[in-house]
């Protein structure tokens, strides 16, 4: 891996005199993933994807970016913080992170973020509209991860949380990371209220009535191939938004 793209590697000899097109900003979350996958299951994944894009639109067409390090504090459903060692992060702490973060990078010239969001619970729509009144000349893009390809045709059953396809695609990254022999089922138990499974209204799922095992979609058929395969697209796909975003190609 180059280190001049990732800050988890990079030294300021990296970085020193060097121009970037752009920041990328990972988000993920601490909670539970199932029993088989790591409390910071979201924050591997927004990271590693996030690395990945970034090298290949500096491959594709030399626009330089960096991953700045992921940010684990994310927004947690009721039955779902109350679990040991979940994290749950308002969204005042959240934005005042996030402003933050806009901040220095606006001090030191840089004026493009992309955050890769890899926690279904966080939102960043409003913090985004504030930010562009406080910082006109500065943009900020969300791209929520797991959102970009469609699950269907790399996966045989649908993943919510800690799935096929999460467990997939970190048994591809980190597979001393996943442990598939004590993995449950991922049953769940959705909205008896028809409105609400169809989406007329919205009200976040009390985790404890949801799911047994805190997942929401079967893991057993998780393979890496499976994950390299999707991650591989979802990359490719998030590379070229960093592209666009570089070159200034939004109207």
């Amino acid at each position: 891996m180059n280190t001049q793209f990732d800050m988890l590697s990079a030294i300021y000899n990296d970085t020193k005199g060097k121009k970037y097109d752009f920041a990328v900003q990972p988000w993920g979350a601490t909670e539970p993933h199932n029993y088989h996958l790591p409390y910071m299951t979201d924050c591997y994944l927004a990271h590693d994807l996030s690395v990945d894009a970034v090298i290949k639109a500096y491959e594709k067409e030399n626009v330089k970016g960096m991953v700045l390090p992921v940010i684990h504090l994310g927004s947690q459903n009721p039955g779902q913080r109350e679990l040991p060692f979940c994290l749950h992060a308002s969204y005042e702490t959240q934005k005042a992170i996030l402003s933050d973060i806009v901040s220095s990078l606006h001090y030191q010239g840089i004026h493009k973020l992309i955050i890769v969001n890899g926690h279904g619970g966080n939102s960043f729509k409003n913090m985004i509209r504030d930010l562009a009144v406080d910082y006109p000349d500065f943009l900020v893009v969300i791209s929520n991860l797991f959102a970009i390809v469609p699950q269907a045709g790399y996966f045989e059953e649908k993943d919510d949380h800690a799935g096929e396809m999460e467990t997939s695609v970190l048994m591809h990254y980190h597979p001393e990371l996943v442990d598939l022999s004590v993995a449950g089922d991922g049953a769940y138990t959705p909205f008896r209220a028809a409105s609400l499974r169809d989406g007329i209204g919205w009200t976040p799922r009390n985790w404890a009535k949801v799911s047994r095992d805190t997942g929401i979609g079967n893991p057993k058929r998780s393979t890496a191939e499976k994950g390299k395969r999707y991650a591989e697209e979802v990359s490719r796909k998030l590379s070229e938004l960093f592209i666009d975003i570089a070159k200034g190609d939004l109207y």
